[in-house]
């Protein structure tokens, strides 16, 4: 607890390495520019209309509408819409989704106190260091199997941390944040059943962020709690995981910094799909075209194919992303999330020449989430591509060019072209801005 709660409470005022810095900019875009396109989408909508009844003081905005309230209930309605899709970014590792839950944080809590975008920066990694740490401390894999949300906790103790940092806690004060954080963690993996994705969003970013504002803005009020909510009777690890290991929780800080292993989605659809789509788009480059597709498998590990088999949602359902690929050649995200589109007798008769496999080599390789496209042509000849290291993640990373091209097009459609640029460019030059509150007129909705 010293050594982490000493780093924490400096963390302020320590310069991010240029490569970190630079990766903290572009998970920041990708998930502002998730939560521009997530607000008009079901569960950003519902978010939004949430916190509309709650009132609030007039702290931080909620973004794609005019409501200014409280940054507690900023985050929670701008943590639904960063999650209200499945375009925001991941930790493997962790199993954690970082970004909708931390950066809603530090966004509602630098408007709070007139913080600049080089603070906001600085906070953001800080979350995404302690958000992996916390849950592969517990062995993320055996916490979910146990029914744990991995998606809740880790992301609640990031966005507490990045929010603190931003309060320029102390050392007691930080031991004091992570308490009240311990005691609103929660999260069980039920999640996996929410079919209007309503309570998922919530689940990962809406709920993690409010929590981790409130934790924060509870301790800069005066509170005072646990010193040490990690160690001793009764403590976080007595009550979690079957064989934790906290040390995990300081190991490499300062040095190994998380941010730099998390995946951006180079496409907007559940990260299951993500290799399939990149398979099937290296094979479109070289010629494959739908109307000669006799049969296509895809191969996928078993907790991706089960989540993604047939789903009603066209952007978690595997057989119809990989229709539309084949169809147009590539996956927008308008095409991602065209309802009506499931319908289409083109697309339906091309689905029924597509079966998806769970794999057991490819489970194996988890964390890696790898994929595997096996196509039969009509002609009788075969196509195979594995993709084993997904566009946008950490083994394979997107260019500044093409995140930016990703959040633009994400962005674009809500706001407009001229407003979608001004913002990409604001957030690339994050460290020149002098107060989080001039993102407003580029994040809310117009009048």
């Amino acid at each position: 607890m010293r050594r982490l709660s000493g780093y924490i409470a400096q963390a302020g005022r320590r310069r991010l390495p240029p490569e970190v810095a630079e990766k903290t900019k572009h998970h920041i875009l990708d998930t502002i520019a998730a939560m521009v396109s997530g607000a008009p989408l079901l569960p950003g909508r519902k978010g939004i209309a949430y916190v509309k009844t709650l009132g609030g003081t007039k702290e931080a905005c909620v973004i794609g509408s005019r409501i200014l309230t409280s940054a507690a209930h900023a985050a929670l309605a701008n943590g639904m819409s960063a999650h209200a899709d499945e375009t925001d970014d991941s930790h493997a590792p962790s199993l954690t989704h970082p970004g909708c839950g931390i950066v809603p944080a530090a966004l509602a809590v630098a408007e709070r106190l007139g913080k600049g975008g080089e603070a906001m920066q600085r906070a953001v990694a800080l979350g995404y260091d302690v958000c992996a740490r916390l849950t592969m401390s517990l062995n993320a894999y055996e916490f979910r199997e146990d029914g744990h949300s991995t998606h809740s906790f880790g992301p609640m103790f990031g966005a507490a941390a990045a929010a603190g940092v931003l309060f320029g806690f102390n050392d007691e004060e930080v031991r004091y944040l992570l308490s009240y954080t311990a005691q609103q963690a929660s999260g069980i993996s039920c999640w996996m059943r929410d079919e209007e994705h309503i309570e998922k969003a919530f689940d990962f970013g809406g709920m993690p962020a409010r929590n981790g504002v409130y934790a924060a803005t509870m301790v800069a009020q005066g509170f005072s709690g646990v010193e040490d909510v990690f160690s001793g009777e009764r403590s976080f690890y007595v009550a979690y995981g079957r064989d934790p290991k906290p040390e995990v929780l300081v190991r490499g800080l300062g040095e190994d910094f998380e941010i730099l292993r998390t995946n951006i989605k180079r496409w907007s659809v559940g990260s299951p799909i993500q290799a399939p789509l990149d398979s099937l788009a290296l094979l479109i480059q070289d010629g494959l075209k739908a109307d000669r597709v006799e049969k296509l498998v895809v191969r996928v590990a078993h907790q991706g194919a089960n989540t993604t088999n047939n789903r009603n949602m066209p952007d978690i359902c595997m057989q119809h992303m990989c229709a539309v690929m084949l169809l147009d050649g590539t996956v927008t995200f308008k095409s991602s999330h065209d309802e009506r589109r499931m319908r289409h007798p083109r697309v339906l008769e091309l689905r029924k020449r597509i079966t998806l496999e769970g794999d057991d080599a490819l489970t194996q390789a988890m964390p890696s989430r790898q994929g595997i496209v096996e196509v039969t042509l009509k002609d009788g000849r075969t196509l195979r591509h594995h993709t084993t290291a997904v566009r946008g993640t950490a083994e394979n990373p997107m260019s500044r060019a093409e995140v930016d091209l990703k959040s633009y097009d994400l962005v674009a459609p809500v706001t407009g072209k001229a407003r979608a640029r001004k913002l990409c460019d604001a957030i690339w030059q994050l460290e020149r801005l002098a107060d989080a509150r001039k993102l407003r007129p580029l994040l809310q909705e117009k009048q």
